[in-house]
């Protein structure tokens, strides 16, 4: 079985549901709360592994209730937990708003992912045994680095979603083999807001770049070829959180397992339409079994 290895965070997501996004200063009464176990890190891993991989998380909960929540909905996932430390004072945690039209607003508060600023013994390790690293921007950039590093050193796939974006280091950009920002990060990244020219601006730093679209699908970009895009099967959304992680969770597991680039990207682009459909990050991400069935369903409507 294909094995993700995914270094990153995890975070009880904490979810208001609103017709209508507040203004600043303004109070609006919402319809629904719920908890809901996240973090880009444990939500790329729940995706993988509903995808069908082997998947190991490396990353920290707090001691406390919501740090028994997270690991235990990792573990029911699928996702190995032996190398997810218990740290004192609290878990990291998101607060979101989600409007009508399935946008969303969101603040992170770090917790117990700020804590890994390092490997720790065995993590390493567990990076060389797999197919591919996952990597996000909410722990801190040095564990982000020596994850990377450590899989270059080990011949390892990494892929980084850089969220929440922020300036990269070179000595990060080298040791990166597929850069997956979505449109606006890759505006940030480049300071160019065509999506195709920041994508070739992003190839001078590594050698792979998917820029996501959002409902316009997914952009693919490599050195020495042509850019394509990829579309996304036409949805109504419901709630958008999570929809990247599970887009690239479902493309690791599509690459390690050998399939052509553009045939990885419908399959992810599938994975994340459905997952749009539902709420919430981790609770909404489509099992391997769904993915292919809706994605017979697309080959059908569109031949």
């Amino acid at each position: 079985m294909t094995h993700i290895a995914v270094l990153g965070s995890t975070n009880m997501d904490l979810v208001a549901y609103v017709a209508k996004a507040p203004q600043r200063g303004e109070t609006v009464t919402g319809r629904e709360f719920r908890t809901i176990p996240g973090g880009k890190g444990a939500n790329q891993a729940v995706a993988a592994a509903h995808a069908g991989a082997d998947v190991s998380m490396i990353g920290a909960v707090g001691a406390d209730a919501f740090g028994s929540q997270l690991r235990t909905t990792l573990e029911h996932s699928g996702v190995d937990t032996d190398h997810l430390r218990t740290t004192e004072g609290p878990s990291g945690t998101a607060h979101i708003v989600v409007d009508d039209e399935g946008g969303n607003e969101i603040v992170v508060i770090p917790g117990a992912n700020g804590t890994v600023d390092h490997l720790a013994p065995g993590d390493e390790a567990l990076i060389t045994s797999a197919d591919a690293l996952l990597l996000q921007l909410e722990i801190p950039l040095a564990a982000v680095l020596a994850g990377a590093e450590a899989a270059r050193r080990h011949g390892v796939r990494t892929i980084l979603t850089p969220s929440p974006v922020q300036s990269l280091p070179p000595e990060l950009l080298a040791s990166i083999d597929l850069l997956v920002p979505n449109e606006h990060e890759a505006a940030a990244l480049t300071g160019l807001t065509d999506p195709r020219d920041a994508a070739t601006a992003l190839l001078d730093q590594v050698p792979e770049v998917v820029v996501t679209l959002g409902a316009a699908g997914s952009l693919y970009a490599s050195r020495g070829a042509d850019p394509f895009t990829v579309p996304a099967p036409r949805v109504t959304a419901v709630d958008s959180t999570g929809a990247g992680d599970t887009f690239v969770g479902t493309l690791a597991v599509a690459l390690a397992e050998g399939r052509p680039m553009r045939a990885a990207l419908a399959w992810a682009s599938t994975a994340a339409s459905m997952s749009v459909q539902r709420p919430g990050a981790s609770s909404s991400m489509p099992y391997r079994s769904e993915i292919d069935a809706q994605a017979a369903s697309n080959t059908r409507h569109t031949s």
